[in-house]
């Protein structure tokens, strides 16, 4: 597994990557993982090896991984059957060109939103150049995997081949309602205000500042949860709201549990996990209706949309919510039902039941297949000698019955 984010950063693809390894390691499969470092020595049981990263600018704490010719050394050390690529940028594109290069199939995870990321960190004019690079890495994999429709329907549009759905699980058991705490209700809104939450990385791309329309909304108390470059400025656009930093474990479920409003304002999210464990605890959701959050939330269900960057009409879903107790039950309790069927074991067998169909298709057409692989690097040199200067620039994101399989 050749994943572009890993611990000790924590981050959609790190959740995500942790969690197959684990599913990896209950099936008994074998996996090795790299990364960029610095990262722990093993996880679930798998090695990890770290390769040289960098800090993107602005942003020091999320680190692009360098690919140097170890990628290629170490997956012929180990020899896998298939190549797992986690959001793959350069990192990953050095793991499927190594992939292709020992005739191995690979699966390629779309997961980030790049452009928009660039967007928002002030990398004017490098849509064309991203995307472009992006479609080179993901044609060398066998298949690529999407978290939802409108990312499918994204990148469908701009020419991404061998496209197919792999949602995302959520705990349910640790992700629930029983976790509420009274003691920490009181200690958030001592005067019985409505607690309305945010749950993320506080970074532009996430846009936290539209909650600042909710400053006045009476008997209303925001709180935020998560930490990032944004977090001293979003501190005094914000300062009546409880800012509680960066949780995990028992602390963010029983925060989650204690919220009676979930927002979330970030209009590129590719899925949104945040939403999917906020409705897990049975809290309603108000989210933007772009991306991941419109295959989560069905409105005047489970909660409501709104068009992105419209604070009247966030405000407007907020106050209507905090007004009515009952429907707030009422919506996060459907939420709940429509998410805790998504386990994390019922996610890594759909993962592995299409790892187990690209071997296949890889056999049955082995030769036309290499032939593809090889006209797509091909068309990919010059590419990659553009997103590589642009990186320098930026140096100033149930049993299923089947063998065990390398991964």
């Amino acid at each position: 597994m050749v994943t572009e984010s890993f611990l000790p950063r924590v981050n959609g693809v790190t959740n995500s990557v942790c969690r197959v390894l684990e599913h990896l390691e209950r099936r008994g499969h074998e996996a090795l993982i790299i990364a960029p470092g610095p990262g722990p020595e093993s996880y679930a049981g798998h090695q990890v090896v770290v390769v040289p990263g960098v800090g993107l600018p602005g942003y020091n704490s999320f680190v692009l991984g360098l690919p140097t010719k170890a990628v290629e050394r170490r997956l012929r050390e180990f020899s896998p059957d298939i190549v797992h690529l986690a959001s793959p940028v350069a990192l990953g594109a050095a793991g499927a060109r190594a992939a292709r290069k020992m005739g191995v199939p690979s699966v390629a995870v779309f997961q980030t939103d790049l452009a928009g990321f660039a967007r928002r960190y002030g990398f004017r004019g490098t849509d064309r150049t991203i995307w472009s690079w992006l479609r080179h890495v993901h044609r060398q994999a066998a298949r690529t995997l999407v978290p939802s429709s409108a990312t499918y329907k994204q990148l469908d549009e701009r020419g991404f081949p061998g496209l197919a759905m792999w949602r995302r699980g959520v705990d349910s058991e640790r992700f629930q309602s029983a976790h509420r705490s009274e003691a920490l209700r009181a200690e958030l809104a001592p005067n019985g205000e409505i607690l309305v939450g945010y749950v993320g990385r506080l970074a532009p791309e996430k846009q936290v500042e539209l909650l600042a329309c909710l400053t006045d909304v009476p008997n209303v108390k925001l709180v935020v949860v998560g930490d990032g470059p944004a977090a001293e400025r979003l501190r005094t656009l914000l300062p009546d709201a409880a800012f509680l930093g960066f949780q995990d474990g028992h602390k963010l479920a029983e925060t989650y549990a204690s919220l009676d409003i979930f927002v979330h304002t970030g209009p590129d999210e590719t899925f949104c996990q945040t939403v999917q464990e906020a409705m897990a605890s049975g809290v309603p959701v108000v989210a933007p209706a772009a991306g991941g959050p419109v295959d989560l939330v069905t409105p005047e269900e489970t909660g409501l949309l709104f068009e992105p960057n419209d604070t009247d009409a966030l405000r407007e879903c907020v106050v209507r919510l905090a007004a009515d107790a009952e429907l707030r039950a009422r919506w996060g309790a459907a939420g709940r039902v429509s998410v805790e069927h998504r386990s994390w074991t019922a996610v890594g067998d759909e993962l592995l039941r299409h790892y187990a169909e690209v071997c296949e298709e890889r056999v049955r057409h082995d030769a036309p297949a290499a032939a593809a692989a090889a006209a797509a690097a091909a068309d990919g040199d010059v590419l990659e000698a553009q997103i590589f200067s642009l990186g320098s620039k930026g140096n100033d994101s149930d049993d299923t019955g089947q063998g065990a399989a390398a991964a």
